[in-house]
């Protein structure tokens, strides 16, 4: 039986540390890409931590060049890419978010998932091996919220980019499989940054206070757990998964 390798974009804290490592448990192998460092490499022989900032967009058809050159491809029974990193900011009204914020957003939380998986898709075409897509959606996807311009439309961006990818897979001879996962609201440092707002910087502020003092945030490893055992099935790409169907 082969070995299962993964890519995850995010891999440094919340989920998708909680997914890095229940897939480490597993005995599967995960390249974890991160601005910051991460301790999964001093605990796991199968973690390779890259450090990388994918604001850096021009250089991320290279960095998964160089992950896949480390990956036995024909002897993995299963190559995966889980695009998780995003960013929440800027959290404001769009007239007080200038040009430079909106574009690192748009960066890291669309351009650079869109490019990892051109890259991943492409210099993996020539394989047979099983290779499948999760890409980290959020309900902000589907409905619009004051202040949150930027991360509403980079995940809506992601789920259509999702279902065009699906339909372009459809029809190949090995097709990669690809979805929207979507994790709710989970308690993750995103979480916080909403919650650590003034009511006048962002008017959601209170909301997302409330909703974690009631205690209804989702914890990161529950949802690494629903994420993985979407992974791991046939699903439908036409439609975003959501963790808590599962």
């Amino acid at each position: 039986m082969g070995q299962r390798y993964f890519i995850i974009t995010g891999t440094s804290k919340g989920i998708g540390k909680q997914i890095a490592e229940l897939l480490l448990e597993k005995g599967d192998h995960v390249y974890g890409i991160a601005r910051g460092t991460s301790e999964l490499e001093e605990t796991y022989m199968r973690y390779q931590h890259i450090q990388f900032d994918l604001a850096d967009i021009h250089s991320i058809a290279d960095l998964v060049s160089s992950i896949l050159k480390k990956i036995p491809l024909q002897e993995a029974e299963f190559i995966g890419l889980i695009n998780n990193a995003a960013m929440l900011e800027p959290l404001k009204p769009i007239d007080h978010c200038n040009a430079e914020e909106i574009r690192l957003h748009l960066n890291i939380s669309l351009a650079a998932p869109m490019i990892m998986t051109s890259s991943f898709i492409q210099l993996t075409n020539h394989l047979s091996t099983r290779r499948k897509i999760v890409n980290v959606s959020s309900g902000s996807g589907s409905y619009p919220a004051p202040s949150m311009a930027s991360y509403c439309t980079s995940k809506a961006g992601m789920n259509m980019f999702t279902q065009c990818v699906a339909m372009e897979q459809s029809g190949q001879s090995n097709p990669v499989e690809v979805i929207a996962f979507d994790p709710g609201m989970v308690d993750t440092e995103l979480q916080a940054v909403a919650r650590g707002k003034s009511a006048e910087e962002f008017a959601l502020s209170e909301v997302f206070g409330q909703v974690y003092e009631a205690g209804q945030l989702r914890s990161p490893e529950d949802v690494a757990k629903q994420l993985i055992e979407r992974l791991e099935e046939i699903s439908d790409p036409s439609k975003v998964l959501h963790a808590m169907e599962g």
